[in-house]
Formats: structure tokens, C-alpha cells, sequence
């Protein structure tokens, strides 16, 4: 993926003992470049700190290649002593975009945020929420009564999405998880996996008495009355993996085929897709560190 003689690398490092010591060891040997002067971020920790990473390169567009020193690495290359550089090099490249949501105030007040993982909207009183959902301006579910509900990317979807008993999806299938959060009614709807071109709207009903806020990755917004959401092709980031994967596993036989699986499924029945792709996305991550 790089040229070996002038890669440069900068190492992003979680704060905990594990992946402490684990920057200690590379620093001894590899040259620890600025982020705006290195080719490819170096991230050890889990999945939390592959997305603050992320984050930190969404201007830059500087692959990240995760090193799994965390608790959950769904995102990261497995730690092993072994010549970094040349795991670099033999490193293949995935392509993330961001959601984009606009969510608008009780008081009518606008505030835009980006989200790689998920927005996630959590009721904030006593009172469980209620929500109208539309799919391309299209009423899917005139009245959710929950805890909340998320729209989680292909990356996020191992995050507050699994949490949320929601579906594992590959990286390239171009699609997202729209998850309920402790749904009482209609309480046989377990959520659905959406076109990633689709706009997702969510407006809060009787949000006065129902008061509810947003959070998209770091970001929390306050009672909030309606939000829309869009994926943004226009931000690009970039996760690399050496050997194969979730992600890569997958796509190879997913994405060319997935617009004809969706073509085939109605927002009703799309749980039997979900289903399948979540019981091949958990036997490939068992596998995983054989398959690398």
C-alpha cells in the first residue's frame, strides 16, 4: 500500500498499561512522525480509539492501521511482534464515509454534526420516547414507543449497535443499522438494514412531555424534536487491513451482489438479511487471526 522507503509513521495510542507499553516498543524503533508529516496513523488500543483516530483524520485522509491492544478490536489488526513496515506494505485499504446529521432544538435551533459509528437518539426523562420514523421521506413507523433508536454505519455496527442486539454489517455492502433501543411498541420490531443512500428522518412526538437527546460519536445535543440523517460520500476516510477480515471476507461476495439481495427484500421482511449477514460476520471474526 505505501512505499516502504518513505513511509512515515505517527502512533496514536490509547492511555491504558496495554497499549502504553506497546507504543514504548515501536517508538524504540520506528520513527514517530507528526500526524499532518506521516503517510499512515498507527493506532494501538480497540475500537474506541480507532475511532477517535478517525476523527483526528477526517481532514488529513491519513489511513489508519489499527493494532488490537484494547478489549474490543473489531476494527484492528491483531498484535503481533513482527515487522510493522512491512505489514504496512502488504496492507489493503477501506473506504468509510460519515454520516451527516442535522438535528433541530425544541427551541428551533439547527446544530450539525458528523458521525462515523452511529447517531443515537436516548429519550432523557422518566417518559419512553416516541418516535416517528421516516425512510426517504417515506412514514416506516408512525409511532415507536422506546428507550431510543440508532442509525449505526457499517464500522459502527459492531459499537452501540451490537449493544443494542442490532446486526452486524460489512464494510463495503453499503448499508446501515437502523436499531431500536429497548423497543415496547411495536415491540416484534427488531429494527432493519437500510440503503446507505437512504435519508433517515426521526421526529419526536409529544417531545414535551417526552424529552429526548442525540449523540452522534462524541457529540450530544439536547432536546431535540426532529433529526435527518445522510450519509456524506464526500468524506472519505480510510481503515487498513493486512490479511483478510470482516470487511474483506464479506465485500468480496457481498458487495457486487447486494443491490440484487435488496432488491428482494421490502423494509418489513429485511430482518432474514440482516440475520444471515450477522451469523457470517460472527463466524469470520471467530476465524479471524487464522485468516490473517
Amino acid at each position: 500500500m505505501f512505499n516502504q522507503k518513505k513511509i512515515k509513521v505517527n502512533f496514536y495510542s490509547a492511555k491504558t498499561k496495554k497499549a502504553s507499553i506497546a507504543l514504548k516498543n515501536l517508538k524504540k524503533i520506528y520513527k514517530n512522525y507528526p500526524m499532518n508529516k506521516a503517510d499512515v496513523i498507527v493506532a494501538l488500543g480497540g475500537d474506541g480509539t480507532i475511532l477517535s483516530a478517525l476523527h483526528q483524520s477526517i481532514k488529513s485522509y491519513k489511513p489508519i492501521f489499527g493494532i488490537n491492544r484494547g478489549e474490543y478490536g473489531f476494527l484492528t489488526n491483531p498484535h503481533k511482534n513482527v515487522d510493522l513496515i512491512k505489514r504496512l506494505e502488504r496492507a489493503k485499504k477501506t473506504e468509510l464515509h460519515v454520516l451527516r446529521m442535522v438535528a433541530t432544538k425544541k427551541n428551533g435551533k439547527k446544530s450539525e454534526s458528523m458521525a462515523i459509528n452511529e447517531v443515537a437518539l436516548l429519550r432523557n426523562s422518566r417518559h419512553a420516547a416516541k418516535i416517528k420514523v421516516q425512510v426517504d421521506n417515506v412514514v416506516r413507523i408512525k409511532e415507536l414507543v422506546c428507550d431510543g433508536i440508532l442509525l449505526a454505519t457499517p464500522a459502527g455496527s459492531t459499537a452501540y449497535n451490537l449493544s443494542a442486539r442490532g446486526q452486524i454489517i460489512p464494510m463495503k455492502s453499503n448499508l446501515l443499522a437502523l436499531t431500536p433501543i429497548s423497543p415496547f411498541k411495536p415491540r416484534s420490531w427488531r429494527g432493519a438494514l437500510i440503503n446507505s443512500n437512504s435519508k433517515v428522518t426521526f421526529i419526536i412526538l409529544d417531545e414535551k412531555k417526552r424529552s429526548v437527546n442525540v449523540t452522534a460519536d462524541f457529540k450530544e445535543i439536547k432536546d431535540i424534536k426532529k433529526v435527518e440523517i445522510k450519509e456524506d460520500r464526500s468524506i472519505k476516510l480510510s481503515l487498513s487491513y493486512r490479511g483478510k477480515n470482516i470487511s474483506n471476507a464479506l465485500s468480496v461476495e457481498i458487495s457486487n451482489n447486494i443491490q440484487q439481495i435488496l432488491d428482494k427484500y421490502d423494509f418489513e421482511t429485511s430482518h432474514q438479511l440482516k440475520k444471515h449477514l450477522e451469523s457470517l460476520s460472527w463466524k469470520l471474526y471467530l476465524y479471524r487471526e487464522n485468516l490473517e
